[in-house]
């Protein structure tokens, strides 16, 4: 029988015991209010819907436009790494980096190795190097700023209109997707559902060695 999981809470600090939760319950602190954790209806196969549609329109947002310029009847097409590279041309390294890792990079770490985790989960099974790769997904995740660089096209947009004629490309319509895909994705994951579910898998792997 599953026994009550002792944790700590992360507001306040307080030691106590979640309960085992049932489908759709939470449990929150004694002390601050705070939320200790969350039993989801379908934590894995929901999350994992949702990493592999934002993958997919991440990718399609990288292979086409984000926005077009038309002056004086030449047109322009602006992609998320033709404006790194841009910015490196101008001699702006610092924010082309920066472009990179937070609307590229981090992003695309996040989709793939949760992509490489839950896959396996779902099936049963565990990734090798699970643990490492889970630790470096919570670490990189608060680096992934697609929500801001969506801002960043908008502002783009109403400062160009009084220069040319901007027309928005599949891309942005595809980063929109994706932070939207993203943010469910968030919304869904129980990090510790996750985490039980490995230690259960692991746990029954060391068994099966020992016998």
């Amino acid at each position: 029988m599953t026994q009550p999981t002792l944790v700590a809470c992360h507001d306040c600090d307080l030691l106590q015991r979640r309960p085992v939760l049932e489908a759709g319950q939470q449990a929150r602190c004694v002390r601050c209010g705070a939320r200790l954790g969350r039993h989801p209806y379908s934590p894995v196969d929901h999350t994992l819907a949702y990493v592999l549609g934002a993958l997919t329109t991440f990718i399609i947002g990288n292979c086409y436009p984000v926005v077009s310029l038309e002056s004086s009847g030449i047109m322009t097409h602006a992609t998320l790494l033709g404006a790194v590279r841009a910015l490196h041309a101008d001699n702006m390294d610092a924010v082309g980096a920066l472009v990179l890792f937070t609307g590229f990079i981090a992003p695309l770490t996040i989709l793939l190795s949760l992509t490489y985790l839950l896959l396996p989960l779902e099936l049963g099974r565990l990734a090798p190097g699970f643990a490492h790769l889970f630790r470096l997904f919570i670490s990189v995740s608060p680096w992934a700023m697609v929500e801001v660089m969506m801002l960043g096209v908008v502002v783009s947009f109403v400062k160009l209109a009084h220069m040319a004629t901007a027309i928005s490309g599949i891309g942005l319509w595809s980063f929109g997707i994706t932070m939207l895909l993203m943010a469910a994705m968030s919304a869904s994951m129980d990090q510790a559902d996750i985490w039980r579910r490995f230690e259960a898998l692991r746990h029954g792997r060391l068994r099966e060695a020992r016998a």
